[in-house]
């Protein structure tokens, strides 16, 4: 999601990105036990760099004082970075102890044996589950724990729309059409809405284009198998279509990645994007002077069932390669316990992955009370959590559709294409 598994973005400078890799690949190797007995656990995740200086750090250090036999080392990095190293470090059997994990990973890293199966730790370690508000599973068993969820609403930039003539944000797919072709009416570079196919990272099928028919209550699957040639889809993908044929779309948008929407947004050139609620914090670092809003996805016309929203989430993994399960799921219990979620969600602006854990919105940037809001209106939806070979399944869909953007053939052809591969990979 992300995106997912979440993608946020602050590091661009690519030096720090490569030295980010480069740590990434020689902390990757499994835990250790040091002279003292102490067990030294790694855990590998894109959140440190995401979260408030020093805070992930600090829970960290709060779990040392209660468990004086666990040292926790965090191997921390990019997204992009740590996804690459997760998988690299997973075929060659080193990967750190506690894994950071987006939900489109677990499927490919369970068929390599790379994950631990978190049902039987739970279950050696006493642990009730029904404190969870979801698990990700496998052939009946839980790879991952979702620690937080993110939400991808609808960014709209309230100055372009109002120097555009817009005087209400989007609701519906016809709403937002006229929306977007008043903003890039504006001329110059602006447009109205960004979305990033490059099929290097093809998460912008996932955020960006199935969100529009999960809004609507579509779905790509039935009975758990492909089925992405139904009209839903279709529908979303030629709206899609419609935006990008219009020219309302920001050009380049074949090789554009999820930070480079982000920086179009960020930089005013855009009038809607579909994103992370994570990223209001980063948005308002980066452009404090920019007016924004949050909003659900426009449905289609006439919708009345209740609205589908696209969701991320930081899961939690355990290698099965590493010595020490027992204490990295004692590290993963922490994480998840009610106080220490609650502050994990606050810190992050998310939703709790323990049930009983609650964000704390005193001082919060209003706009993530008025998202919270929206997600209690909304169905949280991700279909490719789960999936085999989720990514690649993105990168079909992508690809194919890409060809469709292109003229090179229909929407229509482009999905029964991609409905092909996808049956190969199920």
């Amino acid at each position: 999601m992300g995106n997912g598994a979440r993608r946020r973005w602050r590091v661009t400078a690519a030096v720090v990105a490569l030295t980010a890799t480069v740590a990434l690949t020689g902390c990757g190797s499994g835990s250790s036990g040091g002279g003292d007995g102490k067990v030294t656990l790694k855990f590998s995740q894109w959140w440190d760099p995401e979260l408030p200086k020093g805070a992930l750090q600090g829970l960290v250090d709060d779990f040392e004082k209660t468990h004086s036999n666990i040292d926790v080392q965090l191997v921390s990095g990019p997204y992009a970075s740590v996804q690459d190293q997760t998988f690299t470090n997973a075929a060659a059997g080193t990967l750190s102890d506690v894994v950071g994990l987006d939900g489109a990973w677990v499927s490919d890293l369970k068929k390599q044996g790379a994950l631990a199966n978190l049902t039987d730790l739970m279950k050696e370690s006493g642990y009730d589950d029904s404190q969870l508000a979801a698990q990700v599973k496998e052939d009946g068993s839980t790879y991952m724990i979702p620690a937080v969820n993110f939400v991808y609403p609808l960014f709209v930039n309230t100055d372009l729309l109002a120097k555009a003539g817009v005087s209400a944000v989007p609701t519906t797919r016809s709403q937002f059409s006229a929306a977007a072709s008043k903003v890039t009416a504006l001329g110059g570079q602006t447009k109205g809405w960004v979305i990033p196919l490059s099929t290097q990272n093809p998460n912008g099928i996932q955020n960006d284009l199935m969100s529009w028919a999960w809004a609507s209550g579509g779905s790509m699957l039935k009975d758990g198998q492909p089925d992405v040639t139904n009209a839903q889809v279709t529908s979303a993908a030629n709206f899609v279509k419609s935006l990008y044929d219009a020219g309302d779309v920001t050009p380049g948008a074949l090789t554009l990645q999820e930070t480079d929407k982000v920086t179009e947004f960020t930089n005013g050139r855009v009038g809607m994007m579909i994103d992370s609620l994570s990223h209001i914090d980063t948005i308002k670092q980066a452009a404090p002077n920019l007016k924004f809003t949050v909003a659900a996805i426009p449905t289609t016309d006439g919708f009345s069932g209740k609205p589908g929203i696209p969701y991320a989430a930081w899961g939690l993994g355990v290698s099965n390669s590493s010595d020490h399960k027992k204490e990295a799921f004692e590290f993963v219990q922490y994480l998840m316990s009610k106080d220490v979620n609650s502050k994990l969600s606050t810190l992050a602006n998310a939703f709790p992955g323990n049930k009983e854990s609650a964000p704390d919105f005193t001082g919060a940037d209003p706009l993530y009370q008025q998202a919270f809001e929206i997600y209690g209106k909304s169905t949280p939806v991700n279909e490719f959590v789960g999936l085999p070979t989720s990514e690649e399944l993105m990168r079909d869909f992508d690809t194919n559709f890409q060809k469709a953007l292109a003229g090179d053939q229909s929407v229509e052809q482009a999905l029964a294409a991609t409905q092909a591969e996808w049956k190969e990979k199920f």
